[in-house]
């Protein structure tokens, strides 16, 4: 039995299909990702998983899904314009209402290379980080100045906070992350339980 418009061939059904669409979209990115690994002088590592989401406001509301489940914060000024001074304090502010209360925040007071054009001084910096329990640190990413010393100091407070905690506890309990032991002898799994 044949049907009366049915092509006969494969070339002819290839012929009468339908060519696929083809879509093309334009990706914004609203935060660029590096990766940093950090040896401290006891040959301790610790790898940073960088979200620069560059503070631009109008991001603002899409930066909590950034760090939600931060361990460290780094929050950057530029020394040559008070205005970011301020919006450095909103988002540490923003910071510590959204992030998880352990975070440990550091706010570094970038373009020392451009001193002469200094608006915000090294006390006011100093000061307000102080008054948070903030690090501080004053750099140059164009001279990298004192980059590697806000990494090492970072990388240290976060081994030492973790170190702090009891073997036993889980630092990632209670911040929406979860994990599975799948090397545990002890763990016994019930009969109605997934198995995937």
């Amino acid at each position: 039995m044949s049907l009366a418009n049915a092509p006969s061939s494969t070339s002819e059904r290839a012929q009468s299909r339908p060519r696929p669409k083809q879509f093309q979209f334009k990706l914004v990115l609203l935060a660029a990702f590096l990766t940093k690994v950090v040896t401290l002088e006891n040959g301790d590592s610790v790898k940073f998983e960088i979200w620069d989401t560059a503070g631009q406001e109008r991001y603002k509301s899409l930066a909590p899904m950034y760090y939600r489940n931060a361990n460290c914060a780094v929050v950057v000024y530029d020394i040559t314009q008070t205005a970011s001074f301020d919006r450095a304090q909103s988002w540490i502010e923003e910071l510590k209402k959204q992030a998880d209360s352990n975070i440990i925040i550091a706010l570094a007071g970038n373009k020392t290379d451009l001193n002469d054009q200094r608006t915000v001084s090294t006390s006011e910096g100093q000061s307000f980080a102080e008054q948070n329990n903030l690090l501080f640190f004053e750099t140059s990413a164009k001279e990298s100045t004192s980059i590697i010393d806000l990494f090492s100091k970072l990388a240290q407070k976060l081994v030492d906070a973790k170190s702090a905690l009891p073997e036993h506890v889980d630092p990632s309990v209670g911040q929406g992350r979860s994990t599975v032991n799948l090397n545990s002898a002890n763990d016994v799994q019930s009969q109605d339980a997934c198995s995937c």
